[in-house]
């Protein structure tokens, strides 16, 4: 406690420890009672501007650059409750619901599960179903043998051989492509130029593999490679298509830019938003025609 602090708390106690009714002279003890209350209001008066002053002060500092007097509260003793203005509601219990999650999951098949009826009594009635869902995934092969259709045309001395269903070019089909894009690029590949350390999958080519071989598929390392980092015209046309028709969709774009490192050599990633679209694409400069033509 300070200096002034004990002096305002012994004029406190000397204020209220003087009883002016013990003085049998009336007009002396209403003397005393007014210079009392003078005294109270002088002690009162200068509290208030010692607090005055040292608001000035410390806005003073501030304005020079200082810091103020810190805003120490004062310690609480113990054993006293604080009254928050949100005790009373955190003593009020709120009544706890959880949402349930099966009103959002696919059902894929349905499947009755009998109680073996050499266990039950023979008053056992049926009272319908308790339905429990079970949530699991199914990974297998779906390795399709095409025989193509082939006719020659001696006339035209030209063989014509049916095609491949769409997807299906090369060796492995469109489910097998699109779950090693996932599980290496993650979702962020798609949506632009990203660079692969950025990406969200993170599963490395080597893992990819055991990966594949473990539920049946066999892949070359060089095929795998080429399948990620490769033909990708398909995925380039379709991220221009959304760029162009954002861009036409509203009056204002959102830009934002971030460095990137590409091949060990600093790049700019850019993204281009609004509530309705967001591409980004990386490109070497950070310029108004790189982004442009990006």
């Amino acid at each position: 406690m300070t200096q002034k602090q004990l002096f305002d708390s012994s004029v406190s106690v000397l204020l209220q420890a003087i009883d002016p009714s013990g003085i049998a002279d009336e007009s002396v003890r209403q003397t005393v009672e007014r210079l009392l209350n003078l005294v109270e209001e002088l002690n009162s008066l200068v509290k208030e501007l010692r607090e005055e002053n040292q608001r000035l002060r410390d806005e003073n500092n501030r304005l020079k650059g200082e810091q103020g007097k810190p805003a120490i509260k004062a310690k609480q003793p113990r054993g006293e409750k604080s009254n928050h203005s949100s005790e009373k509601e955190r003593q009020i219990p709120k009544k706890h619901s959880k949402s349930s999650k099966n009103a959002h999951i696919k059902i894929d098949r349905e499947e009755i599960l009998e109680y073996p009826r050499e266990l039950l009594p023979e008053d056992a009635q049926f009272k319908g179903y308790e339905e429990v869902i079970v949530q699991d995934i199914t990974l297998t092969t779906d390795n399709v043998l095409f025989r193509k259709q082939k006719y020659y045309s001696p006339s035209e001395g030209k063989t014509y051989l049916a095609p491949m269903p769409l997807g299906y070019e090369g060796e492995f089909g469109p489910g097998i492509k699109a779950l090693v894009i996932s599980l290496y690029y993650g979702a962020a590949r798609l949506r632009g130029k990203l660079p692969p350390q950025s990406c969200l999958g993170n599963m490395t080519q080597g893992k990819l593999l055991e990966f594949l071989e473990d539920i049946g598929i066999f892949m070359s390392a060089g095929h795998l490679s080429n399948l990620l980092i490769k033909n990708y015209s398909d995925f380039e046309s379709e991220k221009s298509a959304i760029y162009f028709s954002g861009l036409a969709s509203s009056p204002w774009q959102h830009f934002d830019q971030t460095g990137a490192r590409v091949g060990g050599l600093n790049h700019t990633t850019n993204v281009v938003c609004n509530p309705l679209y967001t591409v980004y694409f990386t490109t070497p400069k950070k310029d108004r025609l790189s982004v442009i033509k990006g």
